[in-house]
């Protein structure tokens, strides 16, 4: 399984970007997907999750109300919208990650639950 994040960038607070994270190598409707934030001397921080069929999704209490996480099945992509952009969105990597996992239902938030990482997209927001 390869993971393609791709959509970082630098923006202004108040702005938006649309990452996205592309998966291949398997069927990707079978994957549960996860967004993480990291900065350098910082642990990974949990930003986003959505289940294989998209029926649940979670979000950070940081992001909630500005982010919003969709999956393409179709074109084996999920997204995460993020809007309202402050400077404490900014981190060095935005990182996907995805797991094996039929639960329609389930969320996962810690990146140990997650097998599989792509290499990760800078998104810088400036005040």
């Amino acid at each position: 399984v390869q993971l393609q994040a791709s959509g970082g960038g630098l923006v202004q607070a108040g702005d938006s970007l649309r990452l996205a994270c592309a998966l291949s190598g398997r069927t990707f409707s079978d994957y549960s997907v996860g967004w993480f934030r990291q900065t350098p001397g910082k642990e990974r921080e949990f930003v986003a999750s959505i289940s294989w069929s998209g029926e649940s999704t979670y979000f950070a209490d940081s992001v909630k109300g500005r982010f919003t996480i969709s999956r393409d099945n179709a074109e084996n992509t999920v997204y995460l919208q993020m809007n309202s952009l402050k400077p404490e969105d900014t981190a060095e990597n935005y990182y996907c990650a995805a797991r094996f996992d039929l639960c329609s239902t389930c969320y996962y938030t810690r990146p140990g639950e997650y097998v599989y990482w792509g290499q990760g997209t800078q998104v810088t927001v400036s005040s």
